[in-house]
């Protein structure tokens, strides 16, 4: 039995920087109610709070919520309030240093773009993010700009020399997210056992991006139960499941309207 179900955020729980939809809403504010959870993401935490957390519906529950943003090196826990609990930020040097080894790396591999939306590169204090098409672009132009990976690869190949002293991951629709070294997913992983003192064998972790390379594969080699999605409406219908095998009572959905009853 599964005492702690983690998540990635961004292609499994919601669209790329787009918040919980009302489906996925309702079916994650109940399984809070039935088992602790936590959300692993490269993002900061500004972008949980509008993706996740002003989208739940049972506030009394979120003490069994944890939330590590940027890949883990971030832990927020929930106690009259949410409290962060750790950061693992870089220094003003190593920020530098990434930044000037990222922008060689796009020029090198020239996958320049012709136009994008924000900063290109974010930083998050803990992590770097690299956001191809900046960070306000559009999810349909993120969704053809990589869709296999191919262009971010080339970067990821040049970054792993000249970047060695860090850890360089692919998450996202379009991004690259680089980090202290040994501090990614399965750090964060490793950090909720000790937090939550939850064996990892008792741990089931779900994302979009497992394939090696992606930013959620370091939680294969935590040793964690692991379930590969496509996207949110997969992982909706994994949640049905896990509620289920818990002993949560159904979910019962809204039903959607289609074009012919309006």
């Amino acid at each position: 039995m599964k005492k702690l179900i983690i998540f990635d955020l961004d292609g499994t729980l919601a669209q790329s920087k787009a918040s919980l939809d009302e489906e996925m809403a309702t079916l994650f504010s109940r399984l809070i109610d039935t088992v602790k959870v936590a959300i692993i993401s490269g993002g900061d935490w500004p972008q949980f709070e509008k993706q996740v957390l002003s989208h739940l519906t049972k506030e009394k529950h979120l003490k069994n919520l944890s939330i590590l943003p940027t890949c883990g090196t971030k832990f927020y826990s929930y106690k009259h309030g949410w409290k962060e609990l750790y950061a693992e930020n870089f220094t003003a040097d190593e920020k530098t240093q990434i930044i000037t080894a990222l922008n060689a790396a796009i020029k090198q591999s020239k996958t320049t773009v012709a136009k994008t939306w924000g900063e290109q590169i974010e930083d998050r204090g803990s992590q770097i993010t690299y956001s191809a098409l900046g960070q306000k672009a559009p999810l349909d132009e993120k969704k053809v700009w990589d869709p296999k990976f191919v262009k971010r690869k080339k970067i990821k190949a040049i970054l792993d020399k000249t970047l060695s002293g860090f850890s360089v991951q692919m998450g996202g629709a379009t991004s690259i997210d680089i980090t202290k070294p040994g501090i990614d997913k399965a750090y964060g992983i490793r950090k909720l056992k000790s937090v939550l003192n939850i064996k990892i064998s008792e741990m089931l972790f779900i994302g979009d991006a497992l394939f090696d390379g992606g930013n959620d594969h370091p939680a294969r080699i935590t040793g964690a139960d692991c379930i590969q999605v496509r996207d949110p409406d997969e992982t909706k219908r994994v949640i049905e499941s896990i509620i289920a095998c818990l002993g949560g009572k159904p979910v019962k959905l809204k039903p959607k309207k289609n074009k012919e009853n309006g």
